[in-house]
């Protein structure tokens, strides 16, 4: 598997987001793959906001959420999944696929030995974040849900999900940071819209 990481000089003075940066990359069955994330406010909380980004975002999203839920005395984790944000990127689409993310995020939580989480999910996040607390519901306390949902197949996709699927894979242009500000209801700053873009410094790292 051939791994990128991008430069951290591309996540200097990013607006906003002045945290820490924390990684794991001793995940039984993926050891080496790197998985950053941000870890504020006190470890010994009782309670736990695990916020999980959607597609093609990545932790930055949750900047003006986590001082908010700091501030009420919460711990705080958010993931970058695996090819987005400061985490680890393979280049090859054969890499990922849905289980690889429930994989690498059930492991996720397994080594930081979350507990007593509320999580805080949208768009993939919720895919991935709600079948989490599903299997893994003597953790979960609550959920909060933006723009997601855990579909159980027994409808159709909706024909804008095919569209935007096609577009994905197939597009040789996707601006990442356009794509993001079409979704926001303010206009974003150009140092805002630099921010989602600073993980991917080329098409190669957008696997």
């Amino acid at each position: 598997m051939e791994i990128l990481r991008t430069p951290e000089s591309r996540f200097e003075n990013l607006p906003d987001y002045p945290f820490a940066a924390n990684y794991v990359d001793d995940l039984p069955s993926y050891a080496g793959i790197k998985i950053h994330f941000v870890d504020d406010g006190p470890r010994d909380a009782a309670k736990t906001f695990l916020c999980l980004h959607g597609e093609p975002t990545w932790s930055y999203l949750y900047r003006k959420m986590i001082p908010v839920f700091t501030a009420s005395g919460h711990r705080v984790v958010a993931p970058d999944f695996i090819g987005f944000g400061k985490s680890d990127k393979p280049t090859a689409l054969a890499d990922y696929s849905y289980q690889a993310h429930m994989g690498w995020m059930q492991r996720f939580i397994d080594a930081l030995q979350l507990a007593h989480i509320t999580l805080v999910c949208q768009d993939w996040g919720s895919l991935i974040g709600l079948r989490l607390a599903a299997e893994n519901a003597q953790r979960f306390d609550a959920l909060v849900v933006g723009n997601g949902a855990l579909p159980t197949g027994d409808q159709a996709v909706p024909r804008a999900f095919h569209i935007w699927k096609n577009f994905a894979v197939w597009s040789p242009w996707f601006p990442i940071a356009r794509i993001i500000a079409t979704g926001c209801v303010r206009k974003l700053t150009a140092a805002e819209l630099q921010a989602y873009d600073a993980p991917f410094p080329s098409a190669r790292y957008k696997a």
